[in-house]
């Protein structure tokens, strides 16, 4: 049975301002970074904008495993593929899309100072969900409201899931997209909803 939650579609415009303020937050606080290592595969884009925000052409990343398709949460978040830099003695920036239950980053701070010894970690997210036990040195927006955040790059996995998932799903677009909204208070733009079916014929 599909798990009905509130959720909020992120644009690019929105991701754009995000990503600035947070360059701007950091910058304020002095901070400057010798290497900024992304948490795949949220942090992927986050971190490459806010490289080119700070002005940085040190970037790198690891992949870590938390949730697959449809916002479906594995019991454990784990590492899929490492680190492949040693950071040792460098000023180290760690950025993910969102802090949703800390998981993540417990495991990501973990694994970097297994494998290095940074002079520094600190850490930076588009979102902070209040939620979490983690509370990042740097982010944009805090989340007082728990929802789920469906960020531009995970529109196709995301949506896809929900339509998956749902019992007697519709078979038209119009009544796929009110479903969309009436479980999940989504308004879904109709050029991903056609893609997106386009692919499950």
């Amino acid at each position: 049975m599909a798990t009905k939650f509130q959720c909020e579609l992120i644009s690019w415009g929105q991701v754009v301002k995000l990503v600035e303020r947070l360059a701007l937050t950091i910058q304020a606080d002095g901070f400057q970074p010798d290497i900024i290592i992304a948490i795949g595969r949220g942090g992927y884009v986050p971190a490459r904008l806010l490289a080119d925000y700070l002005d940085m052409m040190n970037l790198t990343s690891f992949k870590i495993e938390h949730y697959t398709a449809g916002a479906q949460r594995q019991r454990q978040a784990k590492i899929k593929y490492p680190l492949g830099v040693d950071v040792s003695g460098q000023r180290v920036l760690v950025v993910d899309d969102v802090s949703d239950s800390g998981d993540t980053f417990d495991i990501a701070v973990q694994h970097i100072r297994e494998r290095s010894e940074p002079s520094e970690i600190r850490t930076a997210v588009l979102h902070h969900k209040t939620v979490s036990h983690f509370v990042p040195d740097y982010f944009a927006r805090k989340v007082m409201k728990w929802r789920w955040l469906i960020y531009p790059w995970a529109h196709v996995e995301d949506i896809g899931g929900f339509i998956a998932r749902m019992e007697l799903c519709p078979a038209d677009l119009p009544a796929i997209t009110e479903r969309l909204q009436q479980d999940y208070g989504i308004r879904v733009p109709k050029a991903i909803l056609e893609y997106i079916l386009r692919g499950k014929k």
